[in-house]
């Protein structure tokens, strides 16, 4: 008998308590487990890249005091190789130096009075710093800096060779321009660029020419070309 009464007693507590562990439970609050944050990639212009360009270069109509002469305002060819390193101090800034030399089709001239003046223009070179905006995979810079005119120069009279002397320093000047980039591939970059050359003025002082006047040697290039990009930092995640 006693025996019965403790089962029954034991059985009434435990029913008793079993609402009040069941409201317990239902006041507890319960939390989802956060989502993983969202990786998304940086592009990060800083490292060395090498890479080739094609284009045109056109010179100024009014280089010379006489009649233009072989294809001296009109376009030519040039293909080319460049090579630098750059440096995203900014989330939206970077700064960069660069060489590089294209190769020139055709050349330049004047007929003058006296004779017929030729450059065969084989190349054009610079060592240039640049200043760029970046937006992830977008950054359009300018540039500007030291230039380099390759002359191949010549003077005919009646179509022969004739001796000339030429003064000023029109294989050295300057260059400025502006250009987009853009990275389409890790390591991979497209660019288009316009860039202005001048070399200053000159002058003959002897030969056939002497007193013709001075000319100025300048270029307009507009250039497309693709960079292979060193230190991409596609491993790189950005936590948000």
């Amino acid at each position: 008998m006693k025996k019965i009464l403790f089962a029954t007693v034991a059985l009434l507590v435990v029913g008793a308590a079993a609402p009040a562990v069941g409201a317990d439970l239902g006041n507890r609050n319960y939390y989802k487990s956060p989502a993983p944050a969202y990786a998304a990639p940086i592009y990060n212009w800083t490292g060395f890249y090498i890479g080739g360009h094609v284009g045109g270069a056109f010179s100024s109509d009014n280089n010379f005091s006489g009649l233009s002469t072989g294809n001296n305002g009109n376009g030519r060819f040039l293909g080319g190789v460049q090579v630098g390193a750059d440096w995203q101090f900014h989330p939206n800034f970077v700064v960069g130096v660069e060489g590089q030399y294209s190769w020139l089709s055709g050349s330049v001239g004047a007929v003058f009075p006296g004779g017929v003046y030729t450059n065969d223009q084989r190349g054009l070179g610079s060592i240039t710093g640049r200043v760029g905006y970046t937006w992830g995979p977008g950054l359009v810079y300018v540039k500007g800096g030291y230039a380099y005119s390759d002359n191949n120069e010549k003077v005919t009279v009646g179509g022969v060779p004739a001796a000339f002397v030429i003064t000023g320093d029109h294989r050295n000047g300057y260059t400025v321009g502006a250009g987009l980039e853009y990275m389409f591939a890790p390591n991979w970059s497209a660019k288009a660029e316009y860039q202005y050359y001048n070399f200053g003025d000159a002058s003959f002082t002897g030969g056939p020419l002497a007193g013709t006047g001075s000319f100025t040697t300048d270029d307009h290039t507009i250039k497309a070309g693709v960079n292979y990009r060193f230190n991409w930092a596609s491993p790189a995640v950005a936590r948000y």
